[in-house]
């Protein structure tokens, strides 16, 4: 990735407050302290639970309005399964003070996959697999349309080729790339949560706790999300995160989920530079391919 684009607005400790203080007053007196900078997005600590995000650039408004509406239906799903997400407890509207949508979220302790080996990873698989099988149902029809994640492996086709390339002493990317390309499509459009990496995997006392930064939510073939399945575990998680969801999807959604795994290990190893987290993920993923 490159370094992250400068923000087109921003808000400092002041600013964060003031809107707070137009929407509950009681917020406004919480401890603040700036959490991160990311791409699309500015995290702000609120007190000990809360959190507060704000888009940083025009092309991560959708994101936010997005999470904001799909997390209303995506949370108490998870939540039905053990797995928390940051649904919004405040939903900010645009206004003269701050002129884009904003939310207050909860603050979800553990920390990310990153943190953590793909053998210990494998003790959690089948609790990743009950949260996709809730997350992977029918949207509305109005749903969000992600102009990459989701889509069908061929709209990739011409951007991944030059990776693949570059990197044709990986057989086994360009073996799972073209095997995804020539699976048959999706026969369902559901839920997906686009951006499922060990960044946005949280564990808490050893298990998976929570799925976090639902921007990139869509609708979509839930091949995308399972490629995560390559991300986040060794052989034995694999076969236990796919066990675990056998009677869920069928082998032409794997054969695309493999795809997608080399696209995105790809992608990570060629756009990582100023994340070496992410580059080692990529890395890892495409380790993984060649093992299978």
């Amino acid at each position: 990735m490159a370094d992250s684009p400068s923000a087109e607005y921003s808000l400092d400790e002041g600013g964060v407050r003031d809107l707070l203080r137009s929407t509950d007053p009681t917020l406004a007196e919480l401890p603040l302290r700036l959490f991160a900078d990311g791409w699309d997005n500015s995290m702000w600590r609120l007190g000990s639970e809360l959190a507060v995000r704000l888009p940083r650039r025009d092309l991560s408004v959708p994101l936010i309005t997005h999470e904001q509406r799909a997390l209303r239906t995506i949370g108490p799903a998870l939540a039905a399964v053990g797995i928390r997400a940051p649904v919004p407890v405040i939903v900010g509207e645009p206004s003269a003070h701050f002129p884009r949508p904003w939310s207050v979220l909860p603050w979800i302790p553990g920390t990310t996959a990153l943190a953590s080996s793909r053998p210990d990873n494998a003790t959690w698989a089948p609790r990743l697999a009950d949260a996709l099988r809730a997350l992977h149902v029918a949207a509305p029809v109005d749903a969000p349309r992600n102009p990459v994640r989701g889509r069908a492996l061929s709209t990739r086709d011409a951007a991944i080729r030059p990776r693949l390339d570059a990197f044709d002493r990986r057989t086994a990317l360009r073996d799972a790339w073209a095997a995804g390309l020539a699976a048959p499509p999706a026969s369902e459009q559901v839920w997906i949560h686009g951006d499922l990496h060990p960044g946005n995997v949280l564990i808490a006392d050893g298990t998976l706790a929570a799925l976090i930064d639902f921007g990139d939510v869509t609708v979509g073939d839930p091949a995308y999300d399972l490629a995560s399945s390559w991300m986040l575990f060794d052989a034995c998680g694999r076969e236990a995160f796919r066990r675990a969801t056998r009677e869920r999807y069928d082998d032409a959604t794997w054969t695309r989920a493999r795809g997608w795994a080399a696209y995105i290990a790809l992608v990570l190893m060629t756009q990582s530079d100023d994340r070496p987290e992410y580059f080692a993920v990529g890395v890892s993923t495409a380790d993984a391919l060649e093992e299978d």
